[in-house]
């Protein structure tokens, strides 16, 4: 599960995190409240104006509307509330969002952390993941901080640093100095990131992140070390042990057919193909969708109904698929191990009955316990459903659909 960057931001803080201060606005008066507020602690006249999607390169990103930044610097109260009223309600695109974009429905007014002082300021990077191929979390930073960290990553490799902690024993005092180290920090700044990423890593295991980062990692003139953005995901198998957090969900940040799956226990990925498919499992799922593409079509979604479908998880996955006006034809394959198939044949039956009149091919394989007598239902049935026991055949059926 995504956050926002205002929601990271309060979680980190419970752990000890120092971030960038802001108030998340939805309206252009919020957001003035926002800059007085900040205004009057900082005493300076500068702030942020960040837009709030899930998607990176905000910065580089334009309001489809306006051609505006989804991040701003304002110096006046006047300039907050421009930037305010151009991001709220327009559709940001970022190489993150594809073309279509993503409504901004609230921004981050922030305090400028670009003020004077008596050292050097520096922008680094930093995120902690989980690496399969080692079975440890990993951290990875650089001294390339930034909105080019991707470029870096590409050109420089060499930049980019790593850190393996053993999930036994967790990060060690001796990892926390390196990095800072390696970061090239000395004095004061140096103990302060030594905080910061122990900390951090704390936050990371406490919240059950699948992925955090930090970018830029800030050290200010006066050697605070603090984060000034935040992307965190959550990891969905756990949030059960946090219903706190789950419930900072925001659903309009993800595809509307996708929540209306979540809603009754489908996987549903929405891809751009023409032939919708309909899965129980998910390697079947991902080798239904090759045989797709070799029969010629493209497949329009993947969609795993489980290993006990019925009539109404069914129904319900015709109707996600039906919505998508792409979709020429659609194939329901199910392998009847646990469930039976007479029983998933009787739920195509009764959605097809209750959907009403569905004017695309359905194409319905299926295979395994009572298989024979499934399709004697299909075929008995009177409805324009097209039955299959072999792969071979609704591939055939599939490549007359898209033809």
């Amino acid at each position: 599960m995504n956050l926002h960057e205002y929601q990271a931001k309060e979680l980190l803080k419970k752990y000890n995190v120092p971030v960038q201060e802001g108030v998340a606005c939805s309206t252009i008066q919020e957001a003035q409240d926002a800059y007085k507020n900040i205004q009057e602690k900082s005493g300076s006249k500068f702030a942020v104006v960040k837009a709030q999607i899930h998607a990176g390169g905000r910065g580089k990103g334009a309001i489809k509307e306006n051609g505006i930044n989804g991040v701003k610097v304002g110096k006046s109260l006047d300039d907050i509330s421009d930037f305010a009223g151009k991001i709220l309600g327009g559709t940001l695109v970022t190489l993150q969002t594809g073309a279509a974009g993503k409504v901004v429905n609230k921004v981050l007014v922030a305090q400028d952390m670009y003020y004077d002082g008596p050292s050097e300021r520096k922008e680094f990077y930093l995120s902690i993941l989980l690496d399969r191929s080692k079975g440890q979390n990993v951290i990875m930073y650089s001294t390339e901080g930034g909105m080019n960290i991707e470029e870096v990553a590409h050109n420089t490799p060499d930049k980019i640093f790593k850190e393996w902690v053993h999930p036994g024993g967790g990060l060690q005092p001796f990892q926390a100095r390196k990095i800072a180290f390696n970061l090239g920090l000395s004095g004061e700044a140096f103990k302060n990131c030594v905080r910061f990423v122990t900390n951090l890593y704390n936050a990371y295991v406490g919240l059950d992140c699948s992925m955090l980062e930090i970018n830029p990692l800030f050290k200010a003139a006066d050697d605070k070390i603090l984060a000034v953005d935040c992307k965190m995901n959550l990891d969905d198998n756990a949030l059960m042990r946090h219903p706190d957090l789950a419930a900072l969900r925001d659903v309009t940040e993800e595809d509307p057919t996708e929540v209306e799956a979540g809603q009754f226990n489908l996987n549903f990925v929405k891809l751009d193909g023409n032939v919708g498919c309909m899965v129980n499992g998910a390697g079947l799922a991902m080798a239904t969708m090759d045989m797709i593409k070799l029969s010629g079509g493209e497949p329009a979604n993947f969609l795993d109904v489980g290993g006990t479908a019925n009539a109404q998880t069914v129904e319900a996955g015709f109707k996600i698929i039906l919505k998508d006006p792409a979709v020429k034809a659609i194939l329901i394959n199910i392998f009847g191990g646990i469930v039976r198939c007479d029983r998933v044949a009787q739920g195509v039956i009764d959605a097809y009955k209750n959907l009403g009149n569905i004017n695309i091919p359905i194409i319905v394989r299926l295979q395994g316990t009572n298989a024979v007598e499934a399709k004697k239902l299909i075929d008995e049935s009177g409805l324009k459903v097209q039955s299959a026991i072999l792969l071979s055949e609704a591939a055939a059926l599939v490549k007359k659909a898209v033809a």
